[in-house]
């Protein structure tokens, strides 16, 4: 037996000097499909661009993002008037996760000591948005140089995924959910009354020369190739009832739907208290309104920020959830 172990530890000493040993200088490659978490890669199998990335955006950053460079310094509107938000304040668009840790913890992440297995006990929701931006340069410019807010995560109408800030952080993205969540803002110009004829939905979606409803941003951006057709998954305006109000709005797109399954399937892998659902009544169907208090406090797994704020309806009546959580599931099955 002895002899036996000698012979494999020599073998496998023997195998780790064959392989290749890192440089100083070598570079680790990223394929780009990457999230980070706790300052560490996980993959997506989806396009992802980091912060970090050329044409990525950084939420850790405090001046304007879209003004000129002579004009980032914050600035209030009124000198009269105190800053009402931390994009006219200069100050970060996120915050540090308190929710459920003691002291001793606060203290140990508040110089950015987290590790996953915290984290974890932590983070226990997903909460979907869209952005009522259209794309996602233009959400950006919205959260980062006008309201002082941030998101971890925006999905561009192509199925580029964006991460902004490492999901340690704590987004200002839905209120009392913040500490406890990872939020994403979905490129989607947004749900409005029915039957509104000069609505941005008229705007946003024409149709082509087939007579089929094509994506046009009234407004050139440069996160989307304006050659690119790009087209809801369905082509019919969706009406339902959100939070009590009779609404129509058109479908995310194809691709929309496939990165986000795949974010979806990572999520829920890497964070296990995020159940891969969403709120449903006694009879399993999907929740059309803010979850009660109460179950709002216990809830974990995915759901919409019109479950968390009466005052919000995203992401539509037009999202698909069962289309969302069917792929998620099948993907965390491989």
């Amino acid at each position: 037996m002895k002899r036996w172990f000698v012979l494999f530890l020599s073998c496998s000493i023997t195998a780790k000097a064959a392989e290749p040993q890192p440089k100083p200088g070598d570079r680790l490659p990223r394929i780009g499909d990457e999230i980070v978490v706790c300052g560490q890669l996980y993959h997506t199998t989806t396009k992802v661009v980091l912060w970090t990335d050329p044409g990525g955006y950084d939420a850790y950053r405090v001046e304007r993002r879209f003004a000129p460079r002579d004009q980032t310094e914050p600035k209030p509107r009124d000198a009269t008037k105190r800053p009402s938000n931390a994009a006219e304040r200069g100050d970060a668009r996120y915050g540090l996760r308190t929710r459920g840790l003691t002291k001793e913890q606060i203290e140990r992440v508040r110089g950015g000591g987290w590790d996953l297995p915290l984290l974890q006990q932590v983070v226990d929701q997903f909460v979907i948005h869209f952005d009522a931006c259209g794309t996602s340069r233009r959400c950006f410019e919205v959260l980062q140089d006008r309201r002082g807010l941030s998101v971890h995560f925006m999905l561009d109408l192509d199925g580029t995924i964006y991460q902004t800030l490492d999901i340690k952080e704590s987004a200002w993205h839905a209120t009392i959910a913040n500490s406890r969540s990872v939020g994403i803002e979905i490129a989607n110009i947004g749900a409005y009354p029915v039957d509104d004829p000069e609505g941005p939905l008229s705007r946003w979606y024409r149709p082509d020369s087939t007579g089929r409803i094509r994506i046009v941003p009234p407004e050139a951006s440069d996160s989307i190739d304006p050659a690119r057709v790009l087209r809801p998954i369905r082509e019919e305006k969706i009406v339902g009832t959100i939070q009590g109000q009779r609404l129509e709005q058109y479908d995310f797109t194809p691709q929309q739907y496939e990165a986000l399954a795949r974010l979806t399937a990572t999520i829920c892998t890497v964070f296990p208290k995020i159940r891969c659902d969403y709120p449903r009544d006694e009879k399993g169907v999907l929740l059309r309104q803010k979850l009660p208090s109460d179950q709002l406090a216990r809830y974990q797994g995915i759901l919409g920020h019109y479950h968390n704020q009466t005052n919000k309806v995203d992401p539509g009546p037009a999202f698909q959830w069962d289309r969302l959580i069917g792929e998620a599931r099948r993907l965390m099955l491989r």
